[in-house]
């Protein structure tokens, strides 16, 4: 066997590795996605919550890769409905005879399942718009829904937390795919989102064309400069009207959190979600909102 052809293997599995950070190991891996799904005891996806007047649209929560509808949630979705949101979380992007694990498959399919449960969440809410708020793939992948699925005529705002708006080298790593033939397509095969979250790929291409947002569309991005993940960390910033992009290092400098935990328990992250998602009574962002 040709060297590099013994190096496919270790080289997609190393990919793979890298990009499981996105968020940790299921926390909840024993808890079935149908269950996450109707299950208000945890606070989310209750479909009988109407929203109030204070929070009149409810919030979608798009999880990131390899992840699904409760782990990435365990913190914010408890934030945001002690402060009164309707709060919805979706699963997506499965494989065939892989559990708990999502966001995996092509990120366009993905798109259109996001499309699928905003339209249910609208019409169990009576609501006419919904804000989305996302972590990684999650700040990203909604952003095909706005441009080609006609999300923008039902989305307030987006809020990217992490997001790979326009991909990641992997600190490099994802270059190494050039010197190996065969192993982009193995990527791709094997796990369809992987492939199409590496910078320059043709579906970030397309997504990307002609500019970063659509009219009509409050856009807020929360990074990290510890991100190890999306890299480099200004990639996750969009340009054009109605965006913030904010670094939480800017607004707490002793913030430490890397890819992973902005979305997960840094509430310094969730503080400024709720001000994303109600500006008009938007509070400072400081370290002290970790009590918040």
């Amino acid at each position: 066997m040709l060297p590099w052809k013994r190096l496919l293997r270790p080289l997609a599995v190393l990919l793979l590795t890298a990009a499981a950070t996105v968020v940790p190991t299921a926390t909840a891996a024993t808890a079935d996605t149908a269950q996450a799904e109707a299950a208000p005891s945890r606070g989310w996806n209750d479909y009988s919550c109407k929203p109030s007047a204070a929070h009149p649209r409810p919030v979608v929560l798009v999880h990131g890769t390899f992840a699904n509808s409760v782990d990435n949630w365990l913190g914010l979705a408890p934030y945001l409905v002690n402060r009164d949101y309707c709060v919805f979380a979706l699963d997506y992007g499965q494989l065939p005879g892989v559990p708990f694990f999502n966001g995996l498959g092509p990120i366009d399919k993905s798109a259109e399942q996001l499309k699928t449960f905003i339209d249910k969440v609208l019409a169990a809410t009576g609501a006419a718009k919904a804000d989305l708020v996302g972590h990684s793939q999650g700040g990203m992948m909604p952003r095909h829904y706005l441009k080609f699925l006609g999300g923008a005529a039902k989305v307030n705002a987006l809020v990217g937390i992490a997001p790979d708006n326009h991909g990641t080298t992997l600190n490099g790593l994802a270059q190494l795919l050039d010197h190996f033939p065969g192993a982009a397509d193995l990527l791709s095969t094997a796990t369809p989102a992987l492939a199409d979250q590496v910078a320059g790929s043709a579906f970030l291409t397309r997504l990307n064309a002609g500019g970063d947002t659509v009219p009509g569309v409050r856009y807020t991005v929360i990074a990290t400069k510890y991100d190890e993940v999306v890299t480099p960390y200004r990639s996750q910033y969009l340009d054009g009207p109605n965006v913030r992009n904010v670094l939480i290092q800017d607004l707490c400098a002793v913030d430490l959190s890397e890819h992973a935990a902005i979305g997960l328990i840094d509430r310094i992250a969730f503080h400024e979600v709720a001000n994303a998602l109600d500006p008009a009574h938007a509070t400072p962002t400081t370290c002290l909102s970790v009590i918040g």
